[in-house]
């Protein structure tokens, strides 16, 4: 029998269990005895001791299994609700520091990576995906293959967006590291496309650089 066909619930049950010696120690007794205030009670601990949201919901969810499905009493849950999860605003940039951005990159290829993630709208996954092929000259656009929704779409070139492209084309090309049909932004090697974390980084670098961290 395979191993890996258990190896799921397995680990679902191992959580499982975890959650209810963490409710059994705080109740000094078995999770079954738990009245509605116990659970309610054992919930402000959490909070009170620091535990995450995620790891807080994810307590309540094995919580809620166990009194609904094991025992049938959904009703102690009454006074258990979620805690919701702060939402993190994106970051947005002005035209100046979105200058100052591109400008401090390290290198023109991260400079080219950069200003089309920001110029064509693009997200990190998108742009190392991108290929020579992608850019159309002609019509002035990027094709982005399994884009968002694991859709093609095409994103709108401006002129200098192109033009640090083709700076970047000459330069890759000429080191070797642009291959005919190959990734527009390769990484170490030339058979493989920059990763999201090589291009973090550069982010992470220029806005360092630049000041442009709020």
């Amino acid at each position: 029998m395979d191993s890996t066909t258990h190896s799921a619930p397995l680990r679902q049950r191992m959580l499982e269990d975890m959650r209810m010696r963490k409710l059994a120690a705080y109740l000094k007794r078995s999770p079954d005895t738990a009245t509605v205030e116990d659970l309610r009670n054992f919930q402000l601990h959490l909070v009170d001791t620091g535990t995450s949201p995620v790891t807080l919901n994810a307590t309540l969810t094995g919580l809620k299994f166990f009194f609904d499905i094991t025992l049938g009493r959904i009703e102690l849950m009454a006074k258990m609700q979620p805690v919701k999860l702060p939402r993190t605003l994106p970051v947005v940039l002005s035209t100046e520091e979105v200058s100052r951005l591109l400008a401090a990159a390290r290198n023109i290829k991260h400079q080219a990576a950069l200003s089309v993630a920001y110029g064509a709208g693009l997200r990190a996954s998108e742009v190392i995906h991108l290929k020579v092929t992608d850019v159309d000259s002609q019509r002035m656009t990027l094709r982005v293959e399994q884009g968002k929704g694991a859709k093609d779409r095409y994103a709108m070139l401006s002129p200098v967006l192109l033009q640090r492209l083709r700076n970047w084309w000459r330069v890759g090309h000429a080191q070797g590291k642009m291959l005919p049909g190959g990734w527009l932004f390769p990484g170490m090697a030339p058979m493989d496309p920059l990763t999201i974390r090589q291009l973090n980084r550069a982010v992470h670098a220029a806005a360092e650089a630049a000041g442009t961290w709020h």
